[in-house]
């Protein structure tokens, strides 16, 4: 005999508000990231990528990526949204060493990236990535 009863689809929404909770907070830190990090190293990404330099997209992909990854595992982790943006924070506080850390590695980084050099933006890029991944790696607890 076939069921004529509806599926109660309510019971899985329930968690609905909490997913649009934090995923905004998410967006809201990705957007800050964004405004952040662009601010804080000397080329000037936004402008460079609208001028089609690729190594300038390659190096700002790379270091979104490497932000989003530790702030996904924050927001799994977490017990509390408070507890998901305060390491979120440290998320973006942490991709700005490695841009740092980057700039070193590679001397004259920020003017091999202005210039064009896909080589320096790879880099950057790849060890933004790395550096995403060992730091949410540290964030499972």
């Amino acid at each position: 005999m076939i069921s004529t009863t509806r599926p109660d689809f309510s019971r899985y929404l329930v968690t609905l508000p909490d997913f649009a909770l934090y995923f905004i907070c998410a967006l809201i830190l990705l957007m800050l990231f964004l405004v952040v990090y662009t601010r804080l190293t000397p080329q000037h990404e936004w402008k460079l990528i609208k001028e089609g330099n690729a190594a300038a997209a390659i190096s700002l992909s790379g270091a979104t990526i490497g932000f989003a990854i530790p702030l996904s595992s924050a927001i799994m982790n977490s017990q509390s949204l408070v507890d998901a943006l305060v390491w979120g924070i440290v998320a973006l506080i942490v991709q700005w060493g490695a841009f740092a850390a980057a700039r070193i590695l590679v001397p004259r980084l920020p003017d091999r990236i202005t210039r064009g050099e896909t080589a320096a933006g790879i880099v950057a890029g790849g060890l933004s990535i790395a550096i995403g991944l060992l730091n949410a790696a540290c964030m499972t607890y």
